[in-house]
């Protein structure tokens, strides 16, 4: 019982990251129009909590919508899961170098993975599967990989080793894995919130862990959404932005970590080391508008592992994006356009 407290625990923590909100009020209600009628439903995929609410439609058709919408977020986890046996992902880290025939789905993804790795220089790499399976995230009890361990797991990361030909995948290496968890919740979300409008939803939150998507406004007005404070055993809230057919992302240390002789381990790992990034961000909120969700994704990813003055100079730059940090000291910055509401 106390390893599943542990469990559910983390999985919460990691849901949590941004929420819609009203300021200083409870996670999930939201500051614009409350007496607008809302129906939410809760599930659990891809190692999260998964949220939607559907706003301004009969409850029978929400739930109906929301039902449909769940049973793909079942369907995209069995293709593209690293653990469910027998998924695309499981297939290729189990070939042993063989050619792997996938659904389109995956490939795209996959493409998708390797675009960010070029266009990263390999800061973000869906190769890292090997060095992440050293730690135990969900454990009791942590230990630590030893320097041998990685050194070992390293030689198998490398996203240049992926061959995607059409919807056929080849690994370089024997012992590669691919790991979609830093960009599939994000193309899925994409989808999720395009299909949702193709079966009459014009007002909806998505929430897939830390990638939301906002489908229209909420009663002629956008979404308030807020941004969590690292770390905030309540979901304390630091500030909030506002949102409507837009994406927001957020990649944080705090969302799957523990603590060993005094010292943080989190998930977000160097793909030249194997080690958790130890940069001076604490969590990175990227916003775009919807559909990029998939790029939202991967560049929060990046931007943790680049520290705070090279992510803030990446996204200035980069078109169609903002970027909020927040450092491991609790400083908040952000790029020009990003508008924020500090609490």
């Amino acid at each position: 019982m106390k390893k599943l407290i542990t469990v559910l625990m983390t999985i919460v923590m990691a849901a949590c990251i941004i929420i819609p909100q009203t300021a200083c009020s409870p996670q999930g209600s939201s500051s614009d129009s409350d007496s607008v009628p809302s129906h939410t439903k809760e599930s659990y995929y891809f190692d999260t909590i998964c949220k939607i609410t559907v706003y301004s439609m009969s409850k029978k058709k929400a739930d109906a919508a929301i039902d449909k919408a769940f049973a793909r977020c079942s369907r995209y986890e069995t293709i593209l899961s690293k653990t469910k046996k027998g998924s695309d992902i499981w297939n290729i880290n189990h070939a042993g170098g063989r050619p792997v025939k996938v659904h389109k789905i995956t490939a795209e993804i996959i493409r998708d993975g390797i675009q960010y790795g070029d266009e990263t220089n390999g800061l973000f790499d869906i190769t890292i599967g090997k060095a992440e399976d050293l730690y135990n995230w969900h454990a009791e009890k942590h230990t630590l990989p030893t320097d041998a361990q990685l050194k070992n797991a390293i030689k198998y990361v490398g996203y240049k080793q992926i061959s995607l030909q059409g919807d056929t995948v080849t690994m370089g290496t024997t012992k590669g894995e691919i790991d979609l968890g830093g960009i599939a919740k994000g193309w899925i979300a994409d989808h999720i919130g395009d299909y949702l409008q193709k079966l009459g939803v014009k007002s909806a939150i998505i929430s897939l862990g830390g990638n939301i998507v906002c489908v229209g406004e909420k009663a002629g007005k956008p979404f308030t959404i807020g941004i969590e404070k690292p770390f905030s055993e309540m979901s304390e809230i630091i500030g909030s932005t506002k949102a409507n057919n837009q994406t927001i992302v957020t990649s944080g240390i705090y969302e799957r970590y523990f603590k060993k002789n005094g010292k943080l381990y989190h998930h977000i790992l160097e793909p030249t080391t194997g080690r958790p990034a130890e940069t001076d961000i604490s969590g990175v909120t990227i916003m775009a508008e919807d559909g990029h969700s998939v790029d939202c994704d991967a560049l929060a990813t990046t931007c943790l592992l680049m520290g705070r003055k090279k992510a803030l100079n990446f996204i200035e730059h980069k078109k169609g994006y903002e970027c909020l940090i927040i450092t491991r000291s609790g400083k908040i910055y952000k790029t020009s356009g990003f508008k924020f509401t500090k609490e």
